[in-house]
């Protein structure tokens, strides 16, 4: 008899609507989650399209929908170790990583205030620091802290917990194991930016004002670094000429051969928040050619009319910096052929969007191609989702999630 349970693997946009999506149709759902809360980079931005919404415009509905369905559980900072059998009788072995901090939890702040040790925060993509005892966002979901007992100094967890007035913080709190029995998977991993330190010519990653697409996004939000402030991240300047370098290690066959879909559209989003909250920053994009699908075209045109904005088809080779920390860019206009370097105060690289799963060995026998992404397993039972499948943007996510579940329902159908 085929087990009618389906694990989600991820817990970003794709995962949690197909999770939702099954089980409000009767259907017993796991969704596993790496990271200490569910969302995934939608969470990290500022806003999103189509609606440029914030955050939690549409996460708080899907948070909401979650609590209030019995049939769907997460597990957060958990991994899939191992798979077997196949559809409808799925054997499923997952790693929980401890967080320390149990549901007694209020949020209040306690142990953040007694931590000491600071290191790179992850949600903010390493341009700000977070305390060992910390919350990754305001809006987290599940609402509880994480202490991150690696990096904690010697008697430093003590403290952790002697300021928490609930008795929240376990020290004792350690790895386990779960086994789950599914009878379909659906593998919504996400994806990750590329790493800026490949683009050796771009700084690889070192030049203190050149920042990613994804960087970008934190620094514009309010519950970034600089509470939504545009600021240098080299100095805390606010920054009056700002350029965008396009395709910045995509369509490139020595990084990623592909298009990734949204880092124009990504861009265009980027100067609205400048102007918004830079309103004389004069910005430059620097781009192959510039890709807004379909109803986006509208919203290209309303950005291309800002008198502060330049469009420059041209190829950036190199970004260097000089004393000031001000990027140099050398660039060669496509259109008259002539060869520059121009200084600005940030620069902004439009990375790439590589699937989670590249570079890594899945648990899963499903096929991928050369760039990591999952190619087929749907005849073994196992449906990718999003951007685990090709890379995509929030509103064509959501609807893979949907026809995910779908598949993953049909899957155990007559088993």
């Amino acid at each position: 008899m085929s087990n009618n349970s389906i694990l989600v693997v991820g817990g970003g946009f794709a995962g949690i609507t197909a999770a939702l999506e099954a089980a409000e149709v009767g259907h017993e759902v796991y969704i596993v989650e790496t990271n200490p809360y569910l969302g995934g980079r939608v969470a990290q931005l500022n806003q999103y399209f189509p609606k440029l919404c914030p955050p939690s415009c549409g996460l708080e509905i899907q948070f909401q929908r979650i609590k209030n369905n019995p049939r769907v559980k997460f597990f957060t900072m958990a991994d899939v170790v191992s798979v077997a059998g196949g559809p409808g009788a799925f054997d499923v072995k997952i790693k929980i990583r401890p967080r320390y901090v149990n549901t007694n939890c209020t949020m209040c702040g306690e142990c953040e205030k007694a931590a000491t040790t600071t290191v790179k925060s992850e949600f903010d993509f390493g341009i700000c620091e977070r305390k060992t005892a910390y919350r990754t966002h305001l809006f987290a979901f599940p609402q509880r802290y994480v202490v991150d007992a690696a990096a904690c100094a010697p008697g430093e967890m003590d403290a952790i917990k002697a300021a928490c007035p609930y008795g929240a913080v376990e020290p004792a709190d350690a790895e386990k194991t779960l086994d789950l029995q599914v009878g379909a998977i659906v593998w919504a991993t996400g994806w990750k930016p590329y790493d800026m330190e490949k683009l050796t010519n771009l700084g690889g990653g070192k030049l203190k004002n050149v920042v990613s697409n994804m960087q970008f996004e934190r620094l514009a939000a309010p519950n970034g670094p600089t509470s939504g402030k545009i600021l240098r991240p080299g100095d805390g300047r606010e920054p009056k000429r700002i350029a965008f370098v396009q395709c910045a290690g995509s369509r490139d066959e020595n990084h990623l051969n592909y298009c990734s879909y949204i880092c124009c559209m990504a861009s265009l989003k980027h100067v609205t928040y400048i102007r918004e909250k830079n309103p004389d920053a004069r910005v430059t994009i620097y781009y192959i050619d510039l890709r807004t699908p379909g109803r986006y075209d509208n919203f290209k045109q309303k950005v291309e009319a800002d008198d502060k904005l330049s469009l420059v088809k041209g190829k950036v080779a190199k970004i260097v910096e000089d004393e000031g920390l001000n990027p140099i860019v050398t660039v060669e206009d496509a259109v008259t052929g002539i060869k520059s370097e121009e200084k600005y105060d940030l620069v902004v690289l439009a990375t790439g969007m590589q699937p989670s799963c590249a570079g890594t060995k899945l648990p899963v026998q499903v096929p991928v191609d050369e760039d990591g992404f999952i190619t087929g397993g749907e005849d073994k039972g196992i449906i990718a989702a999003g951007c685990a499948k090709l890379p995509l943007d929030v509103m064509k996510t959501a609807q893979t999630g949907t026809g995910a579940a779908m598949k993953a329902i049909q899957t155990m159908v007559g088993r």
